[in-house]
């Protein structure tokens, strides 16, 4: 039951966060391209990166912690399915080439996002343990 509440927390925060952050990024941009859920992806993967890696190597964060962080704040920070939905509709509305470049830079970066937090991560520990 108490890992519920981890995720359940974490949840609330990460969509809050997305809530506050996507629109913010979106009111900066003309057009349809959906940026900020392609910014939110991006840092969602960047950060899921970094905790799980830096949780599983430094043996400092309880699994409480851990669930509250990822499958919790991640998972309510990122945005999978607004991108599906956002991809789909500009397929819809014949914005082909937006749709690709959405999709390329939504995967590619967000993969690259990933390795960059277990860079980070090894960074971390590296620190660490000095």
């Amino acid at each position: 039951m108490k890992s519920i509440l981890y995720v359940a927390l974490g949840a609330a925060l990460g969509g809050v966060a997305r809530y506050l952050i996507g629109p913010l990024i979106q009111r900066h941009v003309t057009g349809t391209f959906p940026a900020g859920t392609l910014v939110i992806n991006i840092t969602g993967s960047l950060l899921l990166g970094l905790l799980i890696r830096y949780a599983l190597q430094a043996d400092t964060m309880s699994p409480g912690l851990r669930l509250l962080l990822t499958t919790g704040f991640c998972g309510g920070y990122t945005t999978f399915s607004s991108f599906s939905y956002e991809t789909a509709w500009l397929l819809q509305d014949r914005e082909y080439a937006h749709a690709a470049l959405y999709v390329t830079m939504s995967v590619g970066l967000s993969l690259l996002a990933t390795f960059a937090g277990f860079m980070a991560a090894d960074q971390l520990v590296a620190l660490r343990q000095r």
